[in-house]
C-alpha cells in the first residue's frame, strides 16, 4: 500500500482537511478507524473514475477488502462541509458509504492521472462553491474550536464561547450529523491518539480521567484496546501508519 496526502491551508481549511491518493499493490482486508472526518472518495481503474462514495461519520471500526489494482483518490472533509459544500445532512449515511453522483461536480472529467493538479481542481472547486455561501460565522468558529481542541473542550466551554445554548449545538448536531457533540468531541479525541498509539504509547496523552477510561474510550470507537492496535498497526490497523 502507497499512501500521500496533500494538506488544505487558507479558507478551506474549515470544511477540509486534505486530499490524499492509496495505491494498493495487494489485497488487503483492515479496518477504518474513526477520525472526526467524513471522505468524499474516487476509485480509479486505468485513469479512469469506477465509483465514487461518500461516507459519514465514523463512530465505530469498519471492515473493509480492497482488491489488489486499486487506487482511491479522496478529499477529507471536516463537518462543515457537508452543510455548505455538500448541501444535505449525513445523518442518513453514518458509519457506512453511500455512492456519490459524479455528475454533480462533473467528476469524470478530472485528471486522475495527476494526483496534484486534479487536487488544485478540486479545491478551486470547492472554494468558488463557497464563495456563493452565506456562512454562519459561529458555526466555523465552534468547528475551529472543536478541531483545534482535539475534543478536549467541554460542551459549556463551546457553548459559551460561540454564544449558541449547548441545546441548540445538540439539535444541528443529531439533525445533521446523527450524533452528540459529545460523541463527536470523544470521537476526535481518540484519534487524537491514534498517533501516540502507533509510536508505542499506551498511556493517556489526553485529557483522560485516567488508564481505564482511556482503554473503555479506545476500544468503544474501534474495537480494540491501545495495545491491540500497536500490534497489528502493520496489518489490520493500516490506518495507524497514515495517521497526521
Amino acid at each position: 500500500m502507497q499512501y500521500r496526502e496533500i494538506k488544505i491551508d487558507g479558507f478551506l481549511s474549515n470544511f477540509a482537511k486534505c486530499f490524499w491518493e492509496c495505491d494498493f499493490h495487494s489485497d488487503l482486508k483492515y479496518a477504518i478507524l474513526p477520525d472526526g472526518y467524513f471522505d468524499l472518495i474516487l476509485e480509479i481503474e486505468n485513469n479512469q473514475l469506477k465509483n465514487t462514495s461518500l461516507t459519514g461519520i465514523w463512530t465505530k471500526q469498519k471492515e473493509i477488502i480492497t482488491l489488489k489494482g486499486t487506487k482511491l483518490i479522496a478529499c477529507r472533509f471536516k463537518l462543515p462541509a457537508s452543510e455548505y459544500l455538500f448541501k444535505h445532512e449525513i445523518k442518513s449515511c453514518k458509519d457506512t458509504m453511500i455512492a456519490f453522483n459524479e455528475t454533480i461536480w462533473n467528476l469524470n472529467a478530472l485528471p486522475f492521472e495527476n494526483f496534484e493538479t486534479l487536487s488544485f481542481r478540486l479545491k478551486n472547486l470547492f472554494l468558488d462553491i463557497l464563495s456563493t455561501e452565506r456562512i454562519d460565522n459561529r458555526k466555523i468558529k465552534l468547528f475551529q474550536l472543536i478541531y483545534t481542541s482535539k475534543g478536549n473542550i467541554e460542551v459549556k466551554n463551546l457553548s459559551d464561547m460561540v454564544m449558541w445554548s449547548s441545546r441548540q449545538i445538540n439539535r444541528y448536531f443529531d439533525k445533521q450529523f446523527g450524533l452528540s457533540l459529545k460523541t463527536f468531541l470523544n470521537i476526535l479525541r481518540c484519534r487524537a491518539s491514534y498517533n501516540d498509539i502507533a509510536h508505542g504509547e499506551l498511556s493517556p496523552t489526553q485529557n483522560y480521567y485516567d488508564q481505564a477510561h482511556f482503554i473503555k474510550d479506545i476500544k468503544r470507537h474501534t474495537g480494540a484496546t491501545p495495545q491491540e492496535l500497536f500490534s497489528k498497526k502493520n496489518d489490520r490497523f493500516l490506518q495507524l501508519r497514515t495517521i497526521s
